[in-house]
């Protein structure tokens, strides 16, 4: 996928946290150990260095929401993460997205922390992010 259409399938999926722009995705691409599973309908992007990788986001369009492909790219994400040898996968989200928690929580992440007044909404209203861990090795 194109910088452009990351761009643009994540403005169809967030108001908060803003959707990234196709240069913001550009260079994260460009970034090492930046990895990307997905397509035009749903996608998860992460980053692995020393042994921790980080879900930076996940988009599911919203016509294909409720469909399992979240579930499916945080699979893969984290299938991605371990071929990269990472040991455990953290990731942000805001308090108020029930549907990610749930999906997040289901996959096995657990609270590891918040960041308080973390996000900010279009109305201005902040919102905290809770912080998630999950360990990928078979130590656990």
């Amino acid at each position: 996928m194109t910088p452009a259409l990351l761009a643009a399938l994540h403005a169809r999926c967030f108001t908060t946290p803003r959707p990234w722009s196709a240069a913001e995705f550009e260079a994260l691409l460009a970034t090492p150990g930046t990895f990307l599973c997905g397509d035009a309908q749903a996608m998860a992007l992460g980053r692995v260095a020393a042994g921790e990788a980080e879900l930076l986001t996940i988009a599911v369009a919203p016509e294909c929401q409720r469909t399992g492909l979240g579930r499916a790219r945080l699979a893969a994400f984290e299938a991605g993460a371990r071929a990269r040898a990472a040991e455990e996968a953290f990731l942000e989200v805001a308090t108020d997205n029930a549907a990610a928690c749930a999906l997040y929580r289901a996959a096995g992440f657990e609270l590891a922390g918040c960041r308080p007044r973390y996000y900010t909404a279009p109305d201005g209203r902040c919102i905290d992010a809770l912080v998630m861990r999950k360990a990928l090795s078979s130590q656990g």
